[in-house]
């Protein structure tokens, strides 16, 4: 979202607290994922393609990779603007309901979460937050 109409159409659909940092962010995306993915698995992997599509087929397998992998391509943004040199403020407190209908009516796209992407005030952007280890959040299998 770049216009102030759509920044004030996707704020009215977010938490109170994540409404200002849609609202100053040069930009704010919403991250989907597209619940009939498999139908461009033809284009995509013409070599596999009717054989993933049949893979796909089933409701809760769509629904699972189509999450996981937009999750995925999220934070590949997200690492692709910090690169650049860009502050992000991924929020998940919204309407997603509420967004897909008012950006995504029409379609089989679903909302994950939003991201404001520019550059943060220093004096209100925190340092980051303590992080668990990898012996307290993983283990060897």
């Amino acid at each position: 979202m770049r216009s102030a109409d759509a920044k004030a159409t996707l704020a009215r659909l977010a938490a109170d607290a994540n409404r200002p940092k849609i609202l100053a962010a040069p930009v704010t995306v919403i991250v989907g994922h597209d619940m009939d993915f498999a139908g461009e698995l033809p284009k995509l992997m013409p070599h596999a393609a009717e054989m993933m599509q049949k893979y796909f087929a089933p409701p809760e397998v769509a629904e699972a990779t189509a999450m996981r992998n937009g999750t995925l391509q999220g934070a590949y943004l997200i690492v692709a603007a910090r690169a650049l040199g860009l502050d992000c403020g991924p929020m998940s407190g919204f309407d997603n309901v509420g967004v897909d209908k008012a950006f995504f009516a029409g379609t089989r796209i679903k909302s994950n979460f939003i991201c404001s992407i520019g550059h943060g005030d220093p004096a209100s952007v925190f340092p980051r937050n303590p992080r668990l280890s990898f012996e307290e959040a993983g283990r060897w299998a």
